[in-house]
């Protein structure tokens, strides 16, 4: 592992960015469950603290895995530890987590693995993500049988906006580019857009939109954004009232 940079709080800081609170698809920096930073040269510990003390052990593994497999991937870093605190599990988890195990070594009676947890909640997070993005589309005027129909080089990004291409090209639709790159992201990470010529949205399944299934998977998505953000909101107040810190809204 490269060693010729030394991390930083901002570098560390930007990689735990990248990590989410698998339910709330929320960074776990926005959502203050980053509670102490320490970097001793190329060794760098996180403490986590959650808004529960009995949070999903799943859940709180993905965090842990993540802030580790993200801070460890920086330059100049060669070892982290993640400390989660106060919470049921904790020694199981930090030990796992810490020692490299498997989540199935660390909780051998969990009935369901972390992979089969994880694709189920990848998969809510792409679906609320999706509301928000087909939302911006329509918004601008887009109709349900175009959004169906789009693929992923139909659709370039910039800081400001989404140029969205139709008719071969022969109208371009400018849209707002956040809830677009996020939904990018997220259907990039779980394999779903990987190539240009992917159709950019699928029913929770996985499978191509039929235009008069438009309506009915929206609603689908719109629910899944709604519990997210429900939840989010009772996290927050959670966090609050437990650590005295107020999450993302």
């Amino acid at each position: 592992m490269a060693t010729s940079a030394r991390p930083t709080r901002a570098t560390v800081t930007e990689r735990l960015d990248r990590v989410d609170d698998p339910e709330l698809d929320e960074s776990i920096v926005e959502l203050d469950y980053i509670h102490d930073l320490a970097i001793d040269e190329s060794s760098v510990t996180v403490e986590l603290v959650l808004p529960t003390a009995w949070c999903s052990p799943a859940f709180a593994w993905m965090m842990a895995t993540g802030a580790r497999d993200e801070i460890e991937d920086l330059s100049g870093v060669e070892e982290c530890t993640v400390r989660l605190e106060d919470h049921m599990h904790e020694d199981e988890i930090n030990r796992g987590v810490n020692e490299g195990l498997a989540f199935e070594d660390a909780f051998p009676d969990a009935e369901d693995g972390i992979a089969d947890v994880r694709r189920t909640l990848d998969e809510k997070a792409r679906m609320g993500r999706q509301y928000r993005a087909v939302e911006a589309l329509t918004d601008a005027g887009i109709d349900p049988e175009q959004v169906v129909e789009l693929r992923r080089a139909d659709v370039s990004l910039d800081d400001e906006q989404a140029l969205v291409s139709l008719a071969d090209g022969g109208l371009v639709v400018p849209v707002p580019a956040e809830p677009m790159a996020e939904y990018l992201r997220k259907a990039t990470a779980v394999g779903l857009v990987t190539d240009s010529t992917d159709r950019l949205f699928a029913t929770p399944d996985g499978e191509t939109i039929p235009t008069a299934e438009f309506e009915p998977v929206q609603r689908r998505a719109r629910l899944a954004k709604t519990n997210a953000t429900g939840q989010g909101s009772v996290c927050s107040a959670l966090n609050e009232a437990r650590n005295g810190v107020q999450g993302a809204d």
